[in-house]
């Protein structure tokens, strides 16, 4: 199963883009002449290299760069509209705290957004996978000739809808030309209507993507909430395109009875008139809202943006926290690797995982640790240290954790640097490690570096890519639901 599928049959249960100028700091900004941390400045200066060695001369950043090599680093053919949005928000970011320049700041982003005005698109959305090197249609996967079918992911498109919107905040010449690419980017074309009577086929929520060459949807909505898909359903909230009780047919957990981790515990309650399962898991004797699999990222990608835990401070502040309280004691005592932070990545000996902590996440047997995916069942004795063969941990949730645990994520990242040469010396942390053997990933992925950066903009210049999230109809329509938000933790 795709790391972000989630398949409602499990479960029972266009407006114009306000791109206007914005002149109050967030509430969030770091007072003026406060001095950055040295190490995170340094991190970052670094990060923001690797963005600049994945860019290509269309402005568009690469998939990943291999580092392994004496010659400089190896991009990859292949981008992603998640990639072309990291690209963007990490500029808005350098420029943000001393990197680069205005000018220079103003100067990538204008080459970025006329390749993206020349992308094809369909819908007002763009496709999964292009030529970064020349802006053409991937219809072949580099390196093996497989065949690319093309599709519009609703959560990839999200996250380059959000540097679009970080791109006009920061340089107000380009609002206008953004404002136009977006005018088509309606949500509603992945929205499946709420249908009471039927509401497996009609959940009240994002389909997971569509097949161009027949129109041909996913077999599956985006249901769970605390997943990075709810990025979208945000993203549609706010331009009026996706009616606000979508937010309310998104599942905290299933409900009971259907298979899932854990049977949960929880009640139905009336939410905007909604009936709504406010369910919840325990891990450690904590409660907390599940993700999908049991990954960083699908939890703590989102409020990099939004604010979440300042706008829901009991309910999404405090899974988030409970969440990364998690993931540390899973790597640090279930299975005893001495270090933690587990989320998709590369890797060490090549290819492409789903890590996370299995107990954590509603699929069952979901997003593992390690490599040789060692799971836990719920009320069954958790398998010896031992079992966790081929750990892997990946910097990027570390760096998502800052907010929630600082000193713990520092030391982990210091600690993945000293024990296993983890920090590429110009480009940043690279991608994972595998704790068990010492191997090191020879790659840097723009995801995963993106999540860097802008975590680091956050701990060092708090607000600094959040600001077209706390105004226009984020402030009106989506600060309202988390407001109201009670989760059963």
């Amino acid at each position: 199963m795709d790391r972000r599928t989630f398949l409602t049959a499990a479960g029972t249960g266009a407006a114009a883009l306000s791109l206007g100028a914005v002149s109050a700091p967030s509430a969030g900004a770091a007072p003026l002449g406060r001095t950055p941390d040295p190490q995170l400045l340094h991190w970052f200066r670094d990060t923001y290299r690797s963005i600049e060695a994945m860019t290509t001369g269309l402005g568009l950043a690469v998939d990943k760069i291999d580092v392994s090599g004496p010659g400089g680093p190896v991009q990859s053919r292949q981008t992603s509209p998640t990639n072309i949005g990291c690209g963007l928000w990490s500029t808005v970011a350098a420029a943000g705290l001393g990197v680069i320049s205005d000018a220079t700041m103003r100067r990538r982003l204008e080459l970025t957004v006329r390749s993206v005005e020349k992308l094809e698109r369909h819908h007002g959305f763009w496709l999964n996978w292009y030529d970064a090197h020349d802006g053409s249609v991937l219809t072949q996967w580099p390196g093996t000739g497989d065949p690319v079918r093309p599709f519009l992911s609703s959560v990839d498109n999200a996250w380059l809808v959000t540097g679009l919107r970080i791109a006009a905040d920061a340089a107000p010449a380009l609002r206008p030309r953004i404002a136009r690419i977006l005018a088509d980017a309606d949500w509603s074309y992945y929205y499946t209507p709420y249908d009471p009577a039927d509401p497996v086929a009609g959940p009240g929520q994002l389909r997971g993507g569509f097949w161009t060459d027949t129109e041909e949807p996913t077999g599956h909505h985006y249901g769970a909430l605390n997943t990075e898909p709810r990025m979208a359903s945000y993203l549609g909230i706010a331009d009026g395109s996706l009616p606000a009780d979508h937010y309310w047919h998104l599942l905290r957990t299933m409900v009971p009875g259907n298979g899932q981790e854990q049977e949960p515990q929880g009640s139905y309650v009336a939410m905007d008139g909604i009936r709504v399962w406010q369910g919840h898991y325990t891990h450690r004797g904590r409660r907390i809202v599940p993700t999908w699999g049991g990954s960083m990222f699908e939890a703590l990608m989102v409020p990099l943006f939004v604010p979440e835990p300042e706008w829901s401070p009991q309910s999404w502040g405090r899974t988030h926290q409970r969440y990364v309280r998690g993931q540390i004691e899973h790597g640090m005592k279930e299975a005893e690797y001495g270090y933690w932070g587990f989320s998709p990545a590369n890797i060490p000996e090549g290819g492409y995982q789903e890590y996370g902590v299995d107990a954590l996440g509603m699929q069952v047997d979901g997003y593992a640790s390690n490599t040789d995916r060692t799971y836990t069942t719920d009320g069954a004795p958790l398998p010896p240290a031992s079992a966790f063969t081929n750990g892997v941990v990946t910097p990027h949730a570390s760096f998502l954790a800052l907010p929630y645990a600082p000193a713990e994520a520092m030391a982990n990242l210091r600690a993945l640097d000293r024990d296993f040469g983890a920090y590429h010396d110009g480009y940043g942390f690279r991608d994972s490690v595998n704790v068990s053997t010492g191997r090191v990933s020879d790659y840097l992925l723009a995801l995963d570096q993106g999540m860097i950066a802008a975590a680091l903009a956050q701990a060092l210049r708090p607000g600094l890519l959040q600001q077209p999230f706390r105004t226009g109809g984020f402030r009106s329509r989506v600060r309202p639901l988390l407001a109201k938000e009670r989760f059963s933790i």
